[in-house]
């Protein structure tokens, strides 16, 4: 009540008339609304109506004809969203709009099984029962492009020109060509709440690479779906288009999102994964962490690479694991130990493309990885020295979002940890896109066929 009555006040104070309120669907992607004040201050009391045809259609807009939550058969009635005034930034880009993420509700008054947001926040009460408080520190890969939303249409989103030509990662240089841009993604996000531990250029024709300082679970995925759209708000006052798509150039390493994660014990506030006493500073807790992701990655999979396209991305030789393996310091294999001190030993999950949703890759490996450890589960292969895809004799990861959605929808445990309603409608979901796709009939097929054939 203290903290509604604080914003209010601010928002008074200040002479605000607008706000601009958000919730994320299935695919990661931000939808929102500009309300008057009057609007915001009855919904921080009651909640607000929010269509719930967001859980009900794709990235493109098209609805969903396998989905039992919504659809058609039900009229695409409002949902009661709440907003989470925790969440409250202000847009330094848009005249400093104060900004607000919400939730969902059912009608039951409990959370909204298919919201993601809320799915993570099951997670985290997951681990919380288990005595661990997770950290989590997320980075994103992204390209950046000489075009606008208009001219890739009009060039039918064929030959994009990137920022910079050729490979030369970590360039001092490259970064000067846009400074202005550069900067301001570093100055801006920080005044968004989005603070940055860095960001640099990554190899690939206008690549660059940031590194989200680490947080509570929830605020750490908060600030990766927020960064991905603040990112494209900026650039395009520079005429530049950022892109998150998993791999957008078959000759070129793909767009990663990997995932820093640790365990801290809510009774003695320490880093549960770190042991001083082994080699790799790994206690029990993170190997059983390690072991639960492991197991159980090839049935979660769609939680972390949910599209068509992101399984273009998991490519021997391109930074993109292809089978479950770890290793200490190894950016081959799939789960990278980071030995440190106390308070840095963590786990690099790096399956993910940055086309994830962070709520539902966070929950995913934050459910695994304590699964693993109230099983006390046990790591069934040494660390990977060396080249990770060498090793032939490891578990492979499914290669196709239509093979990985049937393991998902399968799986017994995700039912488990992510809920019935949620498995089967995210699985629903990622069946329509491969549907999608199977229909689709692509410039490759026309350039190999139209005329030979």
């Amino acid at each position: 009540m203290l903290e509604k009555e604080k914003i209010l006040k601010e928002l008074k104070q200040k002479g605000d008339s607008r706000v601009k309120l958000a919730i994320t669907d299935v695919d990661g992607i931000l939808r929102g609304k500009y309300v008057n004040i009057e609007k915001f201050t009855s919904a921080v009391v009651k909640g607000f109506g929010f269509c719930n045809v967001v859980f009900g259609w794709d990235s493109a807009d098209e609805c969903y004809d396998n989905s039992a939550y919504t659809g058609w058969h039900t009229g695409y009635p409002d949902a009661e969203a709440r907003i989470d005034l925790n969440t409250f930034r202000r847009i330094p880009w848009d005249d400093n709009v104060p900004f607000f993420l919400a939730d969902f509700w059912n009608e039951s008054g409990k959370p909204l099984e298919v919201c993601p947001r809320q799915v993570l926040r099951k997670v985290i009460d997951y681990c919380n029962d288990a005595g661990f408080e997770p950290t989590v520190g997320l980075e994103y890969e992204f390209v950046n492009f000489r075009e606008s939303p208009q001219s890739l249409a009009e060039k039918s989103f064929v030959n994009p020109e990137p920022l910079t030509p050729g490979m030369f990662g970590y360039s001092i240089s490259r970064s000067s060509l846009s400074q202005p841009y550069f900067s301001a993604l570093c100055d801006q996000l920080t005044e968004f709440n989005i603070p940055l531990e860095g960001i640099h250029i990554e190899t690939g024709p206008g690549v660059y690479e940031a590194s989200i300082q680490h947080s509570g679970a929830l605020e750490a995925a908060d600030r990766g779906v927020l960064f991905k759209t603040a990112v494209k708000e900026i650039a395009y006052r520079y005429d530049i288009l950022p892109s998150f798509m998993a791999k957008w150039n078959a000759k070129l390493p793909g767009c990663s999102g990997h995932i820093h994660q640790s365990l801290w014990s809510t009774r003695t506030g320490e880093n549960v994964f770190y042991d001083e006493s082994d080699p790799m500073k790994m206690s029990d807790v993170f190997r059983h962490f390690l072991a639960g992701q492991m197991e159980l990655m090839p049935e979660i999979l769609p939680m972390l690479v949910p599209n068509v396209n992101s399984y273009k991305r998991l490519v021997e030789g391109l930074w993109a694991p292809t089978t479950v393996t770890w290793g200490c310091e190894n950016r081959t294999s799939a789960f990278r130990v980071i030995p440190g001190s106390a308070n840095s030993t963590r786990l690099e999950t790096r399956v993910g493309g940055a086309d994830m949703n962070a709520y539902l890759s966070v929950a995913a490996s934050l459910a695994s990885g304590v699964w693993g450890v109230k099983n006390k589960l046990e790591l069934k292969s040494s660390p990977v020295k060396g080249n990770a895809y060498a090793q032939k004799d490891a578990v492979r990861l499914p290669d196709n979002l239509i093979d990985a959605t049937r393991k998902f929808s399968e799986s017994e445990i995700a039912r488990e940890l992510f809920g019935p309603a949620f498995v089967e409608h995210f699985a629903a979901s990622r069946e329509w896109e491969w549907r999608q796709f199977q229909r689709a009939v692509t410039n490759w097929e026309t350039e190999r066929y139209l005329e030979i054939i």
